[in-house]
């Protein structure tokens, strides 16, 4: 099958979104997956299920990434749904970078090289710290951040940039909002049972994109072949955790008066928890340089449509 797009992580929020929209427009469509079966099952659309993994140096799935229109690089282990043992971290390292290594080196050995490879990273990339002050948001060009968040995403750009012959976008994504998965869905439990509140100081910048906005954003990568290059996928306008969790508090008619405390979040989470407390004020610069336009810039609003959709 020529011409195909063929992406990893199908079967997260974000995977599975792509999927039905590069389906509706009548992409033929291969899903790299663990369980072909179950990814068939849960993320109906695609052409073909192919067996995948990150740690699968060979297969059947290399035959796909000959020829591609475009191969979609998703994958990678959960960060923050567990405690952060050295296990935990090994595994979400090892995810992300041998399952681009196999990628990159699946590319080198096509005779057809795909058009473009679209590789997620994250706003990580830039380290952490709790501060949403006046000073100006960080850019494509910011520097990268030292800690172990910071670590997997560099070495996981590195892993792509030795992509040679290929067009190469690197996906710097924030908090993607949606009621499906990810920090929103998190929340929503305690304030629906009217005990919600930031998370830790209240003071650290959250940078988010609706789901809508990052699905879009990438769409537009893949379809633009003037796109290459680190892209932060976040919204214009960071907020704090603390006007986050009052927005949203707003949003569902409850109060945001409890606040979970830095302590708690360690607690649950190990060193996870350190990360989980604080945050990045990140902007898309390269987004806004190639006139974007984003569905949801408010916050307010996007909640609202996310709440209301059940998205």
């Amino acid at each position: 099958m020529q011409g195909q797009v063929v992406i990893t992580g199908a079967t997260g929020v974000i995977g599975a979104e792509i999927v039905a929209k590069l389906a509706a427009r009548g992409e033929a469509v291969v899903v790299l997956a663990r369980s072909p079966e179950s990814a068939e099952r849960n993320v109906p659309g695609a052409r073909k299920y192919v067996r995948w993994d990150s740690d699968m140096q060979d297969g059947e799935w290399r035959e796909y990434i000959d020829g591609a229109k475009a191969v979609i690089h998703l994958a990678g282990k959960p960060l923050l749904e567990t405690r952060w043992t050295p296990e935990h971290k090994k595994e979400c390292y090892d995810s992300r970078i041998l399952g681009t290594r196999h990628i990159v080196d699946a590319i080198a050995h096509a005779a057809v090289k795909p058009g473009v490879l679209i590789s997620a990273s994250a706003v990580g990339y830039y380290g952490s710290f709790d501060r949403c002050d006046d000073t100006p948001g960080i850019t494509e060009s910011g520097k990268q951040g030292r800690d172990f968040l910071a670590e997997i995403c560099v070495d996981w750009e590195r892993e792509a940039l030795k992509a040679e012959g290929v067009r190469l976008v690197l996906l710097r994504t924030g908090i993607v909002l949606s009621s499906k998965g990810g920090m929103l869905e998190k929340l929503l439990g305690p304030f629906n049972m009217f005990v919600g509140g930031p998370v830790g100081s209240g003071n650290q910048c959250i940078s988010w994109i609706h789901l809508d906005d990052e699905i879009d954003a990438i769409l537009a990568a893949l379809d633009h072949d003037g796109w290459h290059g680190p892209i932060n996928l976040v919204s214009p306008r960071p907020v704090s955790m603390r006007e986050f969790a009052d927005t949203l508090g707003s949003v569902l008619g409850r109060p945001a008066l409890l606040a979970v405390p830095k302590l708690a979040v360690k607690l649950l989470l190990g060193e996870g928890g350190e990360y989980a407390a604080s945050g990045q004020k990140v902007v898309p610069a390269f987004l806004q340089e190639k006139g974007y336009a984003f569905h949801f810039t408010d916050l307010s609003v996007a909640l609202k449509d996310l709440i209301d959709t059940g998205r």
